[in-house]
C-alpha cells in the first residue's frame, strides 16, 4: 500500500510541477516549458493510472486534486508572489484537513 501512496505523490508532483510551468511557458509560446510541463502532465497521469487500480478513484481524486491545490497556492506565493487572504489560507487548510479525513477512513 505504501507503493501505491509513493506513486500518488509522484502523480501530485508531478502535476504540480506541470501547472507551475504554465505561466511560464507564456501560452505555449516558449518551447523548453511547454515540452517540459507536457511530459510532467503525462507523467502524472500515467502514474495515476497505476494508483486508480488499488484505490477508489473517488479518494485518489479528492487527494490528488485537494493537495495539488495546496501546493500550488503555497507555490505561487513563494514563486509568482501571488498573494492569499486569511480566508483563502484557511480553506486551503481546511482542504488538506478534508484529505486527511477522506484518507483516514477509506478502505
Amino acid at each position: 500500500m505504501l507503493k501505491v501512496y509513493l506513486l500518488l505523490v509522484g502523480a501530485i508532483f508531478c502535476e504540480v510541477a506541470g501547472t507551475m510551468l504554465l505561466p511560464v511557458s507564456q501560452n505555449f509560446t516558449k518551447l523548453i516549458p511547454t515540452i517540459l510541463l507536457s511530459i510532467f502532465y503525462l507523467t502524472a497521469f500515467y502514474l495515476l493510472t497505476f494508483v486508480v487500480n488499488k484505490l477508489p478513484i473517488a479518494i485518489v481524486y479528492a487527494t490528488w486534486s485537494g493537495l495539488g491545490i495546496f501546493t500550488i497556492a503555497i507555490l505561487g506565493y513563494i514563486f509568482f508572489k501571488q498573494t492569499l487572504s486569511w480566508q483563502a489560507i484557511v480553506g486551503l487548510f481546511l482542504i488538506v484537513f478534508g484529505v486527511v479525513l477522506v484518507n483516514s477512513f477509506s478502505r
